[in-house]
């Protein structure tokens, strides 16, 4: 790679379970737009995550950071750490990700390792969505647990359940019962493609009872989140829903592409250069401080973050009023 820096924007998607990054070049050609990403497991410990997910940045190649975006359950914490220049929700930055790839998306069916999300768009604006955040069935967390109870590569789930031929039914609407039932079948003598192509379709039919119930899911659809590598979900979905599903090529990333698209607009729009603090992080120590307010009758547990002994920034306060 040359010597010469390429400037770039830097999207992060901090979750509980996985920490996405990305770095977007708006020059280059559409399939090649995403320069560089990295996975990591996020292992209840999102600041070292985020230190060593910019130190693979900065050993991949010579970046000239133009801008930040953070997204995710962690986005608050991961913007006071990078210096963003956006923090926003998941939503937001899934459809920004969907739209960019192709402007006539009107429903996301996002599913991810803890939770699974519906994102209903019309004419290129948000109008609706809907999240399940309460019960693990029917995310990737699920699907991993079962994966490595029944000894099997993530990464064959999928494959193995299209070769069923008849999938039995499964229990779809709670872990635990699904887990029950997957080992009654297994007593029962069922093959274990049967079984996994019964939990895919279980999964399926849980997604549009509960995160879709109501919604009106118009093409093109597009299936986002770690879960749309399985095919056999995949197969599910275009069964059940008599409609084409299209995969998007990075459609693990799309929450970190959305917040890096969503930096450089902001700063294009502001004509203002980005507030990222560098890779001064990489020495740096972080530690959390944590409070409940009683400044007014809410209670706010506040979280502030401190870096090599300074105060960076503090979050959770619902009226303002935290000190």
């Amino acid at each position: 790679m040359s010597n010469e820096a390429r400037n770039v924007y830097l999207g992060v998607d901090v979750g509980s379970v996985s920490t996405n990054f990305i770095l977007l070049d708006p020059h280059e050609k559409e399939d090649n737009k995403i320069v560089w990403k990295q996975y990591l497991r996020t292992q209840g410990a999102p600041l070292n995550t985020l230190q060593r997910g910019l130190k693979l940045m900065n050993e991949s190649g010579v970046w000239n950071i133009m801008g930040v975006g953070t997204t995710g359950s962690g986005r608050s914490l991961a913007g006071a750490v990078l210096g963003a220049d956006v923090v926003k929700n998941e939503i937001t930055a899934h459809a920004i990700a969907a739209l960019h790839e192709n402007q006539q998306v009107q429903t996301i069916i996002e599913i991810g390792g803890q939770d699974s999300k519906l994102i209903v768009l019309r004419d290129g604006v948000v109008v609706d969505f809907s999240m399940n955040t309460v019960c693990a069935a029917g995310t990737g967390s699920f699907l991993d647990q079962q994966a490595s109870r029944l000894e099997l590569p993530l990464g064959e789930f999928g494959n193995l359940a299209l070769k069923s031929i008849n999938p039995v039914r499964i229990a779809g609407r709670c872990t635990v019962f699904a887990e029950s039932d997957m080992i009654h079948k297994q007593q029962l003598g069922h093959g274990i493609e049967d079984i996994l192509a019964g939990l895919c379709g279980a999964m399926v039919r849980n997604y549009l009872g509960n995160v879709a119930r109501g919604k009106k899911l118009e093409p093109v659809i597009f299936f986002q989140g770690g879960v749309a590598a399985n095919k056999a979900m995949q197969r599910f979905f275009r069964e059940e829903l008599n409609q084409e599903i299209y995969v998007p090529i990075n459609y693990d990333v799309m929450g970190a592409i959305g917040a890096a698209w969503l930096a450089k607009e902001k700063l294009e729009r502001e004509e203002s250069t980005t507030e990222f603090l560098g890779m001064r992080l990489l020495d740096s120590t972080f530690t959390n401080k944590s409070y409940e307010c009683t400044n007014c009758p809410n209670n706010c547990e506040i979280v502030e973050l401190w870096c090599d002994g300074k105060f960076v920034a503090r979050w959770g306060a619902r009226c303002g009023s935290s000190s």
